[in-house]
């Protein structure tokens, strides 16, 4: 068994003496998929900032990359983080390149000064290839479709070599053809880097890649069900975390979700 690349252990975090997570447990190895499934308001997101090395929990541990939070330079350790965020806020001209640059430098926008060597040029080439942007290569930002944004913030993630992934609701604004295509992206890093762990959040299981190996379903702050994405992915879980009667099925390597609308009785109105 592969040595873990994130372990949180009995996790708490409170804000303005609200609960927001509690009893929070998660071990992620490398290689591994995970899908972090649960309604709006469940928690996700500030599990996602443990995760990313963004927030430190009221309570318990979170070690990520084999580094305990509260003990290490949370900076440094989030260069070792590959964090795919549809809301990246860049407001510049930045080129494709360019985004992908920043994944060395860490910055939202290139620096100045800074210059790629030889080697750092041709590996965010071929990035850009491996996620489809070759003829986009120097498009710049204003002028690309929100899916090709999500493909060049993956490039982006990957020329850091992180060992670990995290994708936040990526999909986000899509069309069907568009989120498409980024799921087969997304499904490609499985081969492409398989030493890479990740995790992708999401509250619809439309969205899920077929690389999905894993997943964490949490509702009201606390984890409802954790493990192989068959065990948990299914229609007794989802509805309970969801609170409402949904139908979850899996075809082809994809699950869907359907809600169990109630048949009305003859005369009723």
């Amino acid at each position: 068994m592969s040595v873990p690349v994130l372990e949180l252990r009995d996790v708490t975090f409170r804000r303005d003496g609200r609960e927001i997570l509690r009893g929070i447990d998660l071990t992620v190895r490398a290689g591994e998929h995970w899908a972090m499934l649960g309604p709006n308001g469940a928690g996700k997101s500030t599990v996602l900032g443990f995760c990313g090395a963004l927030a430190h929990p009221t309570s318990g541990t979170v070690e990520v990359l084999g580094r305990r939070l509260g003990r290490v330079e949370l900076q440094a350790l989030r260069r070792d983080i590959g964090h795919v965020n549809p809301r990246h806020p860049i407001r510049g001209e930045e080129s494709v390149r360019d985004v992908v640059f920043t994944g060395l430098t860490g910055t939202i926008e290139r620096p100045i000064r800074w210059q790629p060597t030889p080697e750092q040029a041709a590996e965010a080439d071929e990035l850009i290839a491996e996620v489809g942007l070759t003829a986009r290569r120097d498009a710049v930002w204003p002028t690309m479709s929100q899916g090709e944004r999500g493909r060049a913030l993956i490039a982006r993630a990957l020329i850091a070599h992180p060992r670990l992934m995290l994708l936040d609701e990526p999909t986000t604004g899509l069309d069907v053809a568009a989120r498409e295509q980024l799921l087969e992206t997304i499904d490609d890093l499985a081969h492409s880097a398989p030493e890479v762990a990740s995790i992708l959040v999401t509250h619809h299981l439309e969205e899920l890649p077929e690389s999905t190996t894993h997943a964490l379903v949490i509702a009201h702050g606390a984890v409802v069900a954790a493990g192989p994405a068959d065990e948990v992915v299914t229609t007794e879980i989802i509805s309970h975390a969801f609170e409402h009667p949904i139908t979850v099925t899996k075809e082809d390597g994809r699950w869907s979700a359907r809600a169990v609308r109630e048949r009305r009785t003859a005369g009723a109105r």
